[in-house]
């Protein structure tokens, strides 16, 4: 532990916390995401020609209206040079970390994040852990919480998939709704890792308003720190400010982590109305207004192509370029945008 307290671990090795810089806390650079492929409706005349060929101009509108129905839109991994350029243009604008939070289940991939900081100059971390249940193996949900929680040491302390490249962080850790027993097993795993190494965690929640504080209260029991865990897609989940002021009371990081995601219908749940970028930022101002600004993180979580600049997406640089302009113009000073993007993200990633 005393080599990893006050530290910050890349995939490059450790650093000085000070030096990440503008910090996006929940993105993907490769991965795949086929355990939420969603098959188009058989009478969709409009999907059939689009699924031709996705990223045809004419099919752009259909694409982010429904990016979990093309399979091939579903692979990131597959973009490796795309996401280069991407990087080198989020460094250009002023970025300096990316936490990349693919984890067991949806195709991590440490040595293409090794490779991707050395020709960027980006600061990247990986995740250790496991998403949810539904990509669990046999023989992780067969795993009592103690061999869950020896590899998540290894992961963070010798390296991940056979390698020698270190996580520097726990997550997404993912949850279902209801919470599935393989799951509480992973979050408890979390925990006692994260009390033997003063380690960040970070949490996918189920997509039901009560799931965040449910599985929060999992970590706590035994034994976790909300103060070095953060929750993720808080805008797809709580929408009223008053639970979300409820919910900031358990004490972790609040991310809104969706930026550049505007859609009519979110098929993992019909009944969300995703909001838009202006209402993130109002929701945030509202935060910040209440006194939570030292908790508030910001990303836009990048797991389709269809969001790569290259296929006429918002890109990993749309916070800096489009989203930190807006938030000036509504109010916000420059020095709690540094703190939503340099401050915050820095302490909840340093270790203990």
């Amino acid at each position: 532990m005393s080599s990893l307290s006050g530290r910050v671990q890349t995939v490059l090795g450790l650093v000085d916390p000070n030096i990440l810089g503008q910090t996006l806390t929940h993105e993907h650079l490769t991965m795949s995401y086929d355990c939420c492929y969603v098959p188009p409706s058989n009478d969709d005349a409009v999907a059939a020609a689009a699924l031709k060929n996705p990223f045809r101009l004419e099919n752009a509108h259909w694409l982010r209206q429904n990016p979990y129905s093309s399979q091939e839109n579903l692979q990131l991994l597959q973009e490796t040079d795309a996401v280069r350029e991407e990087l080198h243009a989020f460094r250009r604008a002023g970025g300096g970390c990316v936490v990349e939070n693919t984890t067991t289940g949806i195709q991590r991939d440490v040595h293409t994040l090794r490779q991707l900081s050395v020709d960027t100059g980006v600061h990247v971390i990986a995740g250790a852990g496991f998403y949810v249940d539904a990509t669990h193996s046999e023989h992780t949900r067969n795993s009592s919480v103690e061999q869950l929680t020896e590899v998540l040491l290894s992961e963070l302390l010798v390296g991940a998939d056979g390698t020698d490249v270190r996580c520097g962080v726990i997550g997404e850790l993912g949850c279902s709704w209801p919470i599935t027993e393989s799951e509480v097993r992973v979050l408890r795993a979390a925990a006692s890792a994260q009390q033997q190494l003063g380690c960040p965690i970070i949490i996918h929640p189920g997509r039901n308003p009560l799931a965040p504080a449910h599985a929060l209260r999992v970590l706590q029991e035994e034994g976790g720190d909300a103060a070095k865990t953060v929750m993720s897609h808080l805008d797809r989940t709580i929408f009223a400010e008053c639970d979300l002021l409820e919910f900031s009371e358990l004490g972790s990081f609040l991310e809104f982590d969706l930026f550049g995601t505007e859609m009519l219908n979110y098929h993992f749940d019909l009944s969300v109305d995703m909001p838009s970028d202006s209402q993130r930022i109002h929701t945030l101002s509202f935060l910040m207004k209440e006194g939570l600004g030292q908790r508030l993180l910001i990303a836009h979580d990048i797991h389709t192509k269809n969001r790569l600049t290259k296929y006429g997406g918002h890109g990993y640089s749309h916070i800096l370029n489009n989203i930190v302009p807006k938030m000036l113009q509504r109010g916000f000073t420059q020095e709690q945008v540094h703190q939503i993007l340099v401050d915050n993200p820095k302490r909840w990633l340093t270790f203990k």
